[in-house]
């Protein structure tokens, strides 16, 4: 039985891909062997050159083509003289009748037509022509239509099956009728090849995942109990922490059937296709329950209903949508089919999604602590042939804020620059010179700059290292650089704290620290430049952020008009209220802008001393800044970890100088809701 089963599979199926072919090669010998007279040999007669010289006398010629080529020549006839040429009731409707004959000679049939046109027997155009300059455009124009249509055909075939190899399901050219299939794609066992080990951090998320595959290995364990496997679960979290990757070890580490496919292969331009395949790849699941779907980048189709129902515009979403929420609910709770989803946007999706008994659980990828960093390090070095000396704390502490893809480019970007650089090993300087190029940018030292644009630069970044060592709650110093980089002219990297939550103390130090830039140009140069406008867009950001969303304003004391609902248009306070964030926005800049410029003015000697440097070298460290202003009255645990390691690193891009960056690195030390 099995075999025949298998041979039934093996089985090739009718493919009309042939019926194309066959049509076509019958045209194509059609038109490329047939004669093109006998096709329209009813409105064609030969003559005899004699007779041809009658009907040019008689008046009957409208116009002639010769063909130099092979000697004939072909009179084409006025409609009144049809029926004495061709006698009968002929109807010629769309055709002009014509005879043909053969000419003695170029000559001749020259000296024929213009005494006959001199004696007014003859009035039309003579034209000559040559075989090659027939009209072959006239085979395209024929057959052009006939072979339009069979294309547009295949191609509206192969646009329904999605373009899927004929081995997939679905796919090939009967791939129309199998439009509404879905497109998930079965993981087995043996095809996976990322498993647990492979996951580094995350503990608490493969805890979770860890025990969904361990119910499906040992589903008793739990249901004797009482107990429930939870129906779906959804990793939440930001781009690049591993939530597909949890998924591929889900599968890699499963004894059971892995349906894989994204949130955009439901949607398709055909009205209905969604809500099928989502019919479809719950049938399939069901029958090879025990199993696991999952599905990524879910928000695709799982983006909250419209409130506004004339709208119409989203109606083949919402009915996906619809039909995977029934889905969702209506198989058995033990029937061991269980639905895996990621999405890093969890705020758009629909909230019937999210209840119990859909997605029970819902399991947050955050980025990683310095030891789970260590940890992905080690992953990712595998493969790599690492110096003997490189320190894995080292480099974990370096790298506050980045994920495990940051991380991932961080080792590929290092052996590069190794490799660059004819290293036989890659070392720490080669992970730090990484760090600087994905952060900052790649170095641009051949960007030409004049004297006066250097030193207001080098004054701009040494404005950001003196206000921020003086001040308590400002992040540590690591590096400042007028090297331009990307589409900064200059970069200061800071070392920010690890912390949950952030004080309103601690914001303003950091907005203080951030304005000393143009702080700094407005003191010692008397003019301003457009090089703060990073700077100056990140400090309004989080302004408004203090005041209208987490209540730190003296006259706007603990209110806050976030609102998360994605189809309200209307600002959830008066105009009243907006003129008074927008002066609590103001005030609170200014405020800090002050702050910073008297603390330069007080320190004015150490500044210029740090810009003579800047100049001189380019580029300053924290040792440098420690020379002029001696060491800081507060050490934080972040400078400590610093002050254990041998070399200070750039970590965090403060800001660009005289251009904005195109895109700024991620924040490490936002505040928690």
């Amino acid at each position: 039985m099995a075999n025949n089963s298998n041979n039934k599979q093996k089985k090739p199926g009718f493919s009309f891909t042939w019926v194309y072919i066959i049509i076509l090669g019958i045209l194509g010998f059609l038109f490329v062997t047939g004669d093109e007279k006998s096709l329209t040999a009813s409105a064609t007669k030969e003559v005899s050159y004699t007779e041809f010289q009658k009907y040019v006398r008689e008046g009957y010629g409208k116009a002639l083509v010769a063909n130099k080529d092979d000697g004939t020549a072909e009179l084409q006839l006025l409609p009144e003289h049809y029926r004495d040429v061709f006698p009968g009731n002929k109807d010629f409707k769309g055709q002009t009748p014509s005879v043909v004959t053969q000419y003695p000679s170029s000559d001749k049939l020259d000296e024929f037509i213009e005494s006959e046109r001199a004696n007014g027997n003859f009035t039309g155009d003579v034209r000559y022509e040559h075989q090659e300059d027939s009209p072959w455009w006239s085979f395209l124009l024929n057959i052009g239509p006939m072979l339009l249509l069979v294309f547009f055909w295949i191609f509206i075939m192969r646009r329904m099956s999605g373009g899927a190899s004929s081995n997939s399901e679905g796919g090939g050219p009967m791939g129309i009728f199998n439009v509404g299939k879905s497109r998930a794609r079965l993981i087995e066992k043996e095809d996976a090849k990322v498993t647990f080990k492979d996951v580094a951090g995350q503990e608490g998320a493969k805890q979770e995942v860890q025990e969904i595959v361990d119910f499906l290995k040992n589903p008793a364990k739990y249901t004797e109990l009482g107990g429930k496997i939870p129906k779906g679960a959804l990793l939440v979290g930001p781009p690049g922490t591993g939530k597909t990757l949890l998924a591929k070890a889900v599968a890699g580490e499963a004894d059971v059937p892995f349906f894989s496919m994204s949130g955009s292969d439901f949607v398709e331009m055909f009205v209905g296709v969604g809500a099928s395949r989502v019919r479809d790849l719950f049938r399939k699941a069901k029958e090879k329950s025990p199993c696991i779907i999952f599905i990524d980048e879910i928000d695709a189709v799982g983006r909250a209903r419209s409130k506004n129902i004339s709208t119409g515009g989203n109606d083949e979403r919402e009915n996906t949508l619809n039909q995977l929420l029934t889905e969702m609910d209506g198989f058995g709770t033990n029937s061991g089919v269980i639905i895996l989803a990621a999405t890093n946007r969890a705020d758009i999706l629909d909230k019937a999604l999210l209840r119990a008994g859909r997605f029970d659980r819902q399991i947050h990828v955050d980025l990683p602590d310095v030891n789970e960093r260590r940890a992905i390090f080690e992953v990712h070095l595998r493969p790599i042939k690492k110096a003997d000396d490189l320190d894995l704390d080292f480099l974990s502490r370096q790298t506050p804020g980045f994920s495990g893809a940051d991380i991932a480019n961080v080792c590929n970007e290092a052996a590069l620059i190794a490799a660059r650089h004819g290293h036989t090993t890659v070392g720490k300087e080669n992970f730090l010179a990484a760090v600087d190029r994905i952060i900052g940018g790649l170095e641009k030292k051949t960007k030409v700059m004049t004297v006066e644009e250097k030193r207001t630069i080098a004054l701009h970044e040494a404005g950001h290292a003196t206000v921020s060592w003086h001040l308590q709650y400002a992040n540590p110093l690591v590096k400042v650089t007028i090297v331009p980089r990307g589409r900064a002219l200059g970069a200061a990297w800071y070392l920010p704290e690890e912390r949950q939550i952030t004080t309103k103390e601690q914001m303003l130090d950091e907005m203080c620290a951030t304005l000393g830039g143009r702080a700094a140009e407005e003191l010692f140069t008397g003019h301003i430049s457009s090089g703060a406008m990073n700077d100056l867009e990140r400090v309004t950001k989080q302004a408004y952020g203090m005041i209208a969303y987490m209540g730190m304003s003296e006259k706007l004391p603990n209110l806050s008009y976030y609102n998360n609902d994605e189809y309200q248009f209307q600002r959830p306070y008066s105009e009243e209220t907006a003129r008074q964030i927008d002066a609590e926005v103001q005030r609170m800049i200014a405020e800090q802008y002050a702050r910073a410029k008297a603390l330069l003015s007080q320190q004015k000697e150490g500044h210029a001393q740090l810009t003579q440097i800047l100049q001189e070298r380019e580029v300053i460290f924290a040792e440098d800044v420690e020379n002029i202003f001696g060491k800081r009255p507060w050490v934080s645990r972040t400078e400590e970890l610093l002050e254990s390691s041998s070399v200070a690193t750039p970590i965090e891009e403060e800001g660009s100088t005289m251009a904005p960056l195109s895109e700024k690195p991620q924040e490490v030390d936002s505040q928690e809701n």
